[in-house]
């Protein structure tokens, strides 16, 4: 975590404690879970907390650690789908991406008509210039079958461990590999 975000983090639990002192328990619960929610965002990045549309790298653990990841998996010629549960976090993560690598990747979410999916998932198979993907959770548990890549990074965990499972089994990669594909899910963790 960067200073920035450790700021920040600290700054929201202060002023949320304090709020939850103040209510009663059904109240309580409420706030409690917007509490979790915002501390995850902070931990993605400070820009999707604060609903900003810049991202900055240096701003975020997390974000720095997936490049790294990234420029090594390109490095290899390898592809890799990026799993996201915040819509908002998918977009700046594009963005990001765009900018610091000069890869554009495609964002499935459940905006995404079935026309262009269909179309995002065939190119990610075929178009050897297509390296990433952007998924979030909820649009990757249903039904794709991206044996194209090699690397599933996971960028924020969902409530459900289920649903994550499920959007990242094995053989979904594997099944259709005539190679021999690596498979690994990474989960990331901002620096220290």
């Amino acid at each position: 975590m960067t200073k920035k975000q450790a700021a920040l983090y600290q700054n929201v639990v202060n002023n949320m404690l304090q709020q939850v002192e103040e209510k009663e328990a059904i109240e309580r619960r409420g706030l409690i879970l917007k509490l979790l929610t915002g501390l995850k965002q902070i931990c993605n990045h400070p820009s999707q907390y604060l609903k900003l549309s810049d991202i900055k790298a240096d701003e975020s653990g997390k974000t720095e650690l997936l490049l790294d990841l990234l420029r090594q998996i390109f490095n290899a010629n390898q592809k890799v789908i990026i799993f996201t549960q915040y819509r908002q976090m998918g977009d700046l993560l594009m963005k990001l991406i765009r900018e610091e690598l000069n890869v554009d990747v495609p964002f499935l979410h459940g905006g995404v008509s079935r026309k262009n999916r269909d179309l995002m998932v065939d190119n990610f198979q075929e178009k050897p210039y297509v390296k990433a993907m952007l998924i979030s959770l909820k649009a990757g548990g249903t039904g794709l079958n991206l044996t194209a890549a090699s690397n599933v990074i996971h960028y924020d965990l969902w409530w459900n461990p289920a649903v994550e499972a499920q959007a990242s089994l094995p053989n979904r990669t594997e099944a259709k590999c005539t190679s021999s594909p690596l498979y690994y899910r990474k989960n990331i963790r901002g620096k220290n």
